[in-house]
């Protein structure tokens, strides 16, 4: 079960994901003790393993970093859950085997500590605390391939071993 961690906004940009000062590394224990810190200087303490932040439109917008993703996950937040993502954060989430779920009603049917459980494949997000349904469109397959092998190079990797 995962708690939501709701943001009841839209363009949360890459530098609220991670500010650029702590761009000095690539580890992502590091960097995920600072996620999220200038939109919500307490996530790190509340978030737990497993956990999803749930946002508005245009989630990750901003400057092109993998950081973003790597703080994140790091965090231990499963996915991201947004009406839209911008699409370079998009896409790096996906390269670096990270889900994420485009949603337009998500943001209006979860509130923040809701327990959530997701069925990735099914395209199904069910609300425990609501007792409601959301559905979306899953990835495609050759995005959870990617996702799945743990991201782009380690399912290239993979590939071109087979």
């Amino acid at each position: 079960m995962a708690k939501a961690h709701v943001y009841k906004r839209d363009h949360i940009n890459t530098d609220e994901i991670i500010p650029a000062r702590y761009l000095t590394t690539d580890n992502e224990a590091q960097l995920a003790k600072h996620a999220m810190e200038d939109l919500d200087k307490d996530f790190v303490k509340k978030v737990q393993k497993g956990d999803v932040i749930v946002a508005g439109e245009d989630f990750g917008c901003g400057s092109s970093r993998e950081h973003a993703v790597w703080a994140l996950r790091g965090a231990g937040v499963q996915t991201v859950i947004a009406k839209t993502f911008a699409r370079i954060f998009y896409r790096n989430a996906i390269n670096n085997g990270f889900y994420v779920i485009e949603s337009p009603d998500a943001l209006e049917k979860i509130n923040d500590g809701n327990e959530l459980k997701i069925d990735f494949k099914a395209g199904l997000i069910k609300n425990k605390t609501a007792g409601i349904d959301i559905k979306f469109n899953p990835l495609p397959d050759f995005a959870l391939e990617i996702i799945n092998d743990g991201g782009l190079l380690k399912h290239i990797t993979k590939t071109t071993a087979d």
